[in-house]
């Protein structure tokens, strides 16, 4: 799916492992509202229900997150894709990619799964419109399996 394969990836570090176990303890003590872990035995792929909230266009459905964690999680953003189908969605690419700021430029490693999870719930809320990116058709044929991180994104819509 993407070219973080398990057999391309690096071995988390152990600071990236401790961080990891502490995440998924507190996220099985405080869940966030709206999502729920599919357990593995895979600390560095998570796999994440994600329910749109009520009284929104993704109410009643039901979506998959795919997170990948890199070597030196938190240090660096883990990436996080839709498992096909994806919402529709402006920032939201048919193959799964997420147009959000703090999987890329602006991540900080203060940031959890959980705020991701939050943050991407958010912009599902908010949207007015199901509607694919403008530009998917270009983007998906382009970019052939690559991993979202790859991509030079252009952050210039913060009403969605």
């Amino acid at each position: 799916m993407t070219s973080s394969s398990p057999a391309s990836r690096k071995a988390l570090s152990k600071i990236a492992c401790n961080r990891l176990q502490k995440e998924l303890v507190e996220w099985q003590v405080n869940p966030p509202s709206g999502f729920k872990l599919k357990l593995t035995d895979n600390l560095q792929r998570w796999v994440i229900e994600v329910n749109g909230a009520p009284g929104t266009l993704y109410a009643d459905e039901s979506y998959q997150l795919q997170v990948d964690f890199p070597e030196h999680y938190p240090m660096e953003a883990p990436q996080v894709i839709f498992i096909p189908p994806a919402p529709l969605h402006p920032h939201i690419y048919s193959n799964g990619h997420i147009c959000l700021d703090i999987l890329y430029d602006s991540w900080s490693p203060a940031m959890t799964v959980s705020s991701i999870c939050i943050s991407i719930l958010s912009m599902l809320s908010s949207s007015t419109v199901k509607q694919l990116p403008a530009d998917n058709d270009r983007y998906v044929k382009n970019c052939r399996g690559r991993s979202p991180k790859e991509t030079r994104w252009w952050f210039h819509d913060d009403t969605v």
